[in-house]
């Protein structure tokens, strides 16, 4: 017996979508991903750059494997609108690019910068607060290779210029110059007091991050975009252990580095995460209902 089939009305929202075809058939109990794939194929184009939206309700249908066209309450003749997103970039290709900028200018004005004095060379500090920066980045690079899994493949290409701006420029130039200058307190003697705590903190932060990526990836088949409740370490302390975990290892690298720069990015990135945290604590909650155990604190204990 052959498949039910229903054809759908298709209208473009926003800029033109050329080629973009006035319906599209297919079956009822076909997934959702069957009518991306089609709209593109005959718009000409990729399934990235396509929004499709239900004229009924404007919300939005689902690039779905496992959704099908007759449970996202579209029939026979129901119009659907298509948005052009524009041009698109992989996620994993702008994490890379990212964090890329703090591992060349960090070893660039560590190089250059001490120079520029008495010719004795990097301190001990400047030298130990190098390591720690390169060595958080190369974790975030080999993470995004081996570990991260996306629940969207791309993101607007003019994406790519924001998002970096935050690293090349906050955590990359402006920590890197303030750090390596002849004149900073890092070129200075270093205090055990302050710097082995430092130390302590970016280890547990850099691990306890690490194993909080390890969990969340575990959630997620490859490829795939579904979702599930983490358990694990200090999951049930909190919403977002990982966002904590990486403040922690900021905080450790300020003790280290001693400068107002590296406290600048801490504060603004601990202020982003914690926007992302409430965010997921509110999706966990309308997600999973009652499965799902409500956090008093979504990123730090006891502050937020």
């Amino acid at each position: 017996m052959a498949a039910q089939k229903l054809t759908l009305a298709v209208r473009p929202r926003g800029r033109p979508v050329k080629k973009l075809p006035e319906e599209v058939s297919l079956p009822t109990n076909g997934p959702t991903s069957e009518l991306y794939h089609q709209l593109a194929l005959k718009a000409g184009t990729t399934i990235h750059r396509l929004r499709v939206t239900k004229g009924s309700d404007g919300s939005l249908v689902p690039n779905s494997k496992d959704l099908s066209i007759n449970s996202t309450g579209l029939r026979e003749q129901s119009t659907i609108y298509v948005k052009d997103l524009g041009p698109q970039i992989a996620w994993r290709t702008v994490f890379l690019v990212e964090y890329l900028g703090p591992l060349i200018i960090h070893p660039l004005l560590y190089l250059i910068l001490p120079s520029t004095s008495n010719g004795s060379g990097p301190s001990y500090l400047q030298t130990f607060s190098l390591t720690l920066v390169c060595l958080h980045f190369a974790k975030r690079e080999l993470e995004t290779l081996f570990i991260h899994r996306f629940s969207s493949a791309t993101m607007p290409v003019s994406n790519i210029f924001k998002n970096s701006a935050h690293y090349w420029l906050l955590s990359g130039l402006n920590m890197a110059y303030w750090i390596y200058l002849p004149s900073a307190p890092a070129a200075q003697e270093s205090s055990p007091l302050i710097t082995y705590p430092g130390l302590a903190m970016f280890v547990i932060g850099e691990l306890g991050n690490l194993s909080n990526h390890v969990t969340l990836r575990n959630l997620r088949s490859s490829g795939g975009a579904e979702r599930g409740i983490p358990q694990g370490l200090a999951f049930g302390l909190v919403t977002c252990p990982n966002y904590m975990f990486e403040t922690l290892a900021w905080v450790g690298i300020a003790l280290v580095s001693w400068s107002w720069s590296t406290v600048l990015f801490a504060v603004v990135a601990a202020a982003q995460m914690a926007v992302w945290a409430k965010k997921k604590e509110m999706r966990y909650r309308k997600d999973f209902g009652e499965k799902y155990q409500k956090k008093r604190f979504s990123m730090l204990p006891g502050i937020w």
